[in-house]
């Protein structure tokens, strides 16, 4: 499975901005220094974000970054989606050509169904989810009852 940095970054990015949304206009200098991630990459991701209405910039003195979006309502398929993070769990390019010299591997649907899985869960969680602990454990644990019964 491929998860580039792209993905996390701009996940640990929009969790950082909805825990400190109550302090105004966050900028991205001060996302860089609690993430330790930097500020060149953080501007890409952001003009991602921006483009696809997940956050709006404030300029001038004071200015930063707002989420657009309330939290509760932003997954992290969304964020995933905006920066063009896809999660891959086969190593085939698209459904009808295989990873084996053109045909499928033995295992290529334990792997889609993963990726499915994957998908699902990514679609359920969202930032408020993340920012409140208690909450993602329980949205976890609703996940993992919902796909037990499947």
């Amino acid at each position: 499975m491929q998860l580039t940095s792209r993905g996390r970054y701009a996940v640990s990015a929009m969790v950082d901005l909805a825990k400190h949304q109550n302090e105004g206009p966050i900028t991205l200098s001060s996302i860089s220094e609690r993430q330790f991630i930097s500020l060149s990459y953080l501007e890409q991701l952001f003009r991602k974000l921006r483009e696809n209405n997940l956050v709006e910039s404030v300029r001038g003195p004071g200015g930063g970054y707002l989420l657009a979006v309330e939290p509760k309502d932003i997954t992290i398929s969304h964020i995933m989606s905006a920066v063009n993070e896809t999660i891959q769990t086969t190593m085939c390019k698209t459904d009808e050509t295989g990873c084996h010299r053109g045909s499928r591997c033995g295992t290529h649907n334990l792997w889609s169904a993963l990726g499915l899985h994957i998908k699902f869960f990514l679609e359920t969680v969202t930032i408020q989810n993340v920012c409140d602990d208690k909450d993602f454990l329980n949205t976890l644990k609703a996940v993992e009852k919902t796909l037990s019964k499947q």
